[in-house]
């Protein structure tokens, strides 16, 4: 492509690929696309990109194309790969000048630069970092700032490189320029607090601009441009200097007010300061050990002392409460568990943390943590009055909450109570004890901190277990809390109920579920939407708990199950609603059949609820969760269903409908359940099959579920399901076996072994194509014994209940291997003796035994049986489903549970005695081993 003559043409088509009219749009971006792998398009795009003069988002479009062909064409072993000629100019061209007007493209061209500089920095292109040091050292504004955030940019691009030869350059890169970096970033940070104490805010904002750059770039060199970073006296001075930093910058923010025009961006270097030392100490501990004492007290003073008062904002704080929590749980620091085994440098930082965490210290951390940090803030009390089922939601891990300051409390919390729980006990428990009684409901400061304390008792459980009589606490003081029906009281109630959760499964004694079961069926009825939400919840850590007991909460089933309904109906929310449904799921799967007489409602909701969350895909997953244990529930009984069932299971497991990508995994689940609980096939539940085969092309974690699916259809019905499918899961076995693990293979075979099992004849027929790979696998004694166990079992059955197939499979054999059929038949013989030890199954290794002696013309009884009876359950043990009873009846037809192995042997012993005379078969038996002939005898001496 000539670059004088191209450039005219591309511009043109650029041009026309920014139009809104796709009529134009579309024949330009297939233009540019054929153009892409073109000699001199690059060159082209970026002549166009560095003219100023044109349109901006005619230079945009230049610019993501040259970004992308770089993905593409940049390496010398891609296909159309540039020629180097050609990547030699570009370079050159990328560094020429450093005065992008427009900030969006400018940011493109860095990451671009930085793209390249991957690749060829410092091999290919060593004169990049040169370029763009003397560049920042200008006096132009712009020109500085440019070569500044490409700087940045390379930096990060470099610093993240991780084979050991790149992090190598990079560690020279670092130790070359890290002074110049430290010096850069002192300057623009010297003129920024100048500016700002000056009152000159535009000047300001640029400067402390250049200072964020470089910060970011010091924050990348210093974290990864050391492999002993503690040796560096520059690195540590920065290191320090960064407490006195992030207190003048805190200081500027109390001096400029919320409304300075400098805020947003002054919190932005405050919080990457903490980034720089978070980063250092999860990367280098053990450097950071000279820097623990000065972290903690900088982060304790300005969250637990009045130095913060006005100056921390919230993401301040998350970020200081992350530092203390990173110090206090990080393993370098602990000593082992035999002090002599422990490292120099963990005696060191545990003496440290031992020498800062004094009992004063710990108490008034953890009393400000529950008394501060815990209290429910007005915002959060608005949220719950003007939109309860939002402020449900976020208090129960919502997206949006785990990026509040609230949960990163509540971590720090936990681990300083792990670590230091023989001081914050006490102190814990003495604030409980102030709180003894009800509360004046006229007096919200003590509503709000009684709150704040059970939130912490509730979360330090596990801790507390030795230190709380949690069941008479429940019964003479939490029960009374609970009975307060004050609207105001409705703070307390909900956390009451939340902690009782969280005690459910630490301390709670069986005898107290009933009360229990009483309290939440009454708080199911609170006038409080949150309260209501939240007792939902603890039904389901208690319905959960491993001491659950189904026949203590039958009495409130009825009842609780048409308030959770009631509740489900209620809330508006995509979340609250998924919520719910997981309690009733839960509910559900607990009492499994119980439920039966108290579904009728829900059954007819939850078609009306799978329309409305067409938008909702997860939404649309917990219906799914709930219809795979409604249907487990109802047994039988679930094929009234099966008019909204059925679609559902078509929609989410039809891969050519977008929403299966969420659906499909809870959609398959529901599939097979349904086969399970069928009393019998319907045209509708074979059509969904038709989705079976892209399923299986698919290969993907879910294909053990879609086997299982297989096997249940066959079980169902196995005649009219090979008849219409068996052709074609036939093909699809065959695609799959050739590009399969061993383990894949053995489920792809069991497949055709239970059809075998259940409908011998058609079976044999249908998977026929498959059966000679069987065949080729047990002559040539396949090395993995699982699969030759397969293959043994799929030859046995063919063996011993379609016999002529096998006669005509062993003639095609014979033929295709140029073998007489006795000498093919023999070799199998042996090798199927020789192997039976591969076989561990008691039901295979008889079925080998009754299919190699049903060879002659002329059996064990532990695995007869003679009729069927419906076990009889236990109250924890769930009831069969229809397949279990399907299988129960096809093992009382199948000959290895029906024949007896010692009459079978016997008898055909006497039909070889007979064909052959006694004199005959006295010659015979004097060939056997004469210890496999007395193993024989004993096997038989009781008939």
């Amino acid at each position: 492509m000539d670059i004088d003559s191209a450039s005219s043409v591309v511009l043109q088509a650029l041009t026309q690929a920014t139009s809104q009219d796709t009529a134009v749009l579309k024949p330009a971006e297939e233009q540019l696309r054929q153009w892409e792998t073109q000699p001199g398009f690059y060159s082209v795009l970026l002549n166009i990109f560095n003219n100023h003069m044109l349109d901006v988002n005619v230079r945009w479009l230049a610019v993501l194309y040259f970004k992308n062909g770089i993905d593409r064409y940049w390496r010398r072993v891609a296909p159309h790969a540039l020629s180097e000629e050609e990547k030699t100019s570009l370079r050159a061209g990328l560094i020429t000048n450093f005065n992008e007007p427009v900030n969006q493209i400018a940011t493109q061209i860095a990451v671009l630069i930085a793209k390249v500089a991957r690749l060829d920095c410092p091999r290919q292109w060593p004169e990049l970092i040169p370029v763009l040091l003397e560049s920042v050292k200008g006096q132009d504004g712009l020109q500085q700032h440019r070569a500044l955030l490409t700087f940045y940019h390379v930096t990060k691009t470099l610093a993240s490189k991780r084979l050991a030869q790149d992090k190598r350059l990079f560690q020279d890169l670092a130790s070359g320029i890290y002074s110049f970096a430290c010096s850069l970033w002192s300057h623009h940070t010297d003129c920024f607090l100048q500016q700002i104490y000056a009152r000159d805010e535009p000047t300001a904002l640029s400067s402390l601009e250049r200072t964020l750059l470089s910060l970011k770039v010091l924050r990348k060199l210093t974290v990864h441009g050391f492999q002993e970073p503690q040796q560096n006296m520059e690195v540590m001075g920065f290191l320090n200097a960064v407490f006195e930093r992030l207190k003048e910058f805190l200081e500027c923010c109390r001096q400029v007010g919320p409304e300075s025009t400098c805020r947003e961006k002054l919190e932005k270097t405050i919080i990457l300061y903490t980034k720089v030392l978070l980063d250092f100490l999860e990367y280098h501990p053990c450097a950071f050990i000279p820097l623990i004492q000065r972290s903690l007290e900088f982060a304790v003073s300005y969250v637990f002392t009045p130095a913060g008062e006005g100056v921390a904002f919230e993401r301040f704080i998350v970020q200081c409460m992350n530092l203390i929590k990173m110090i206090v749980k990080n393993e370098a620091y602990k000593p082992a568990k035999n002090v002599e085994d422990s490292k120099p440098e963990s005696l060191e930082a545990h003496k440290i943390k031992t020498a800062f965490f004094t009992h004063p210290t710990l108490t008034e951390i953890g009393r400000r943590l529950v008394s501060h940090y815990f209290l429910l803030t007005e915002e959060e009390l608005t949220m719950w009055e003007e939109d309860p089922e939002s402020f449900a939601v976020e208090e129960t891990g919502g997206d949006s909450w785990k990026y509040s300051l609230r949960p990163c409390t509540e971590v720090l919390f936990l681990d300083i109570f792990h670590n230091y729980s023989q001081t914050l006990t006490p102190v814990l428990l003495e604030m409980v004890e102030n709180l003894q009684g009800p509360t004046n409901v006229e007096d919200p400061v003590q509503l709000l901190m009684k709150d704040a304390v059970y939130n912490a008792v509730g979360l330090a459980a596990y801790e507390l277990f030795d230190s709380v009589d949690f069941d008479q606490w429940f019964k003479n003081q939490l029960l009374g809390e609970l009975q307060v029906s004050h609207h105001r009281y409705k703070l307390i109630r909900r956390r009451v109920i939340w902690l009782i959760g969280q005690w459910i499964s630490v301390k709670f004694k069986s005898v107290l579920r009933p009360l229990l079961y009483e309290v939440i069926l009454s708080l199911m009825q609170d006038p409080d939407l949150v309260v209501r939400i939240e007792t939902a919840t603890t039904l389901k850590l208690t319905v959960d708990d491993f001491e659950f007991r189904t026949e203590q909460f039958l009495p409130y089933l009825e009842s609780i199950f048409g308030l959770l309904f009631h509740l489900l109906q209620q809330v508006t929310e995509c979340d609250t609603k998924m919520q719910v449904l997981h309690v009733i799921s839960c509910v559900i799967e607990r009492v499994n059949i119980q439920i039966r007489p108290y579904v009728g409602c829900l059954v007819q909701y939850l078609p009306l609820l799978w329309k409305q969350s067409e938008e909702h895909n997860m939404l649309r997953c917990a219906i799914l969760t709930t219809l795979i244990h409604l249907v487990q529930g109802l047994g039988a009984e679930s094929k009234n269903l099966y008019p909204f069932l059925l679609p559902v299971i078509q929609l989410s497991t039809d891969v050519s409908q977008p929403p299966h990508v969420y659906l499909l995994e809870d959609g398959l689940e529901l599939w097979l359940v349904t086969l399970e609980n069928s009393p019998a096939v319907t045209p509708e539940l074979l059509r969904i099959f038709q989705n079976m085969s892209a399923l299986l092309e698919l290969s993907s974690e879910n294909l053990r579920t879609c086997f299982q699916i297989v096997n249940a259809y066959i079980y169902l019905s196995a005649s009219e399901f090979l008849q219409n499918y068996g052709e074609s899961l036939c093909q699809s076995f065959s695609d799959l076996l050739k590009d399969i693990t061993n383990e894949g293979q053995v489920q792809v075979l069991k497949v055709v072994e239970i059809a075998l099992k259940v409908s011998p004849i058609l079976g044999s027929h249908m998977f026929q194509p498959l059966l000679p790979a069987v065949f080729r696998g047990i002559v040539d004694g396949e090395r993995y014994p699982v699969v030759m166990s397969t293959y043994l079992g799929i030859m046995g059955r063919i063996l011993l209940q379609n016999s002529s197939f096998f006669s005509s499979l062993l003639s095609k054999m014979a033929s295709e291997c140029r073998q007489e059929m006795d000498q093919l038949l023999g070799s199998v013989i042996e090798m199927w003796v020789d192997r039976m030890d591969n076989i561990t199954q008691p039901e295979r290794r008889k079925l080998s035994a009754l299919a190699l002696v049903s060879l002659l013309p002329s059996d064990n009884s532990c695995m007869l049986m003679s009729h069927f009876e419906e076990p009889k359950l236990s109250d924890d043990e769930e009831p069969p489903t229809e397949q279990d009873k399907r299988k129960k009846l096809l093992a009382l037809e199948d000959p290895v549970h029906s024949v007896s192995l010692q009459h079978f042997v016997y008898e055909k012993l006497k039909a070889q005695q007979g064909l052959m005379g006694d004199q005959g078969f006295g010659v015979l038996m004097e060939t056997v081993d004469t210890v496999l002939v007395r193993q024989l005898q004993e096997f038989l001496q009781n008939l």
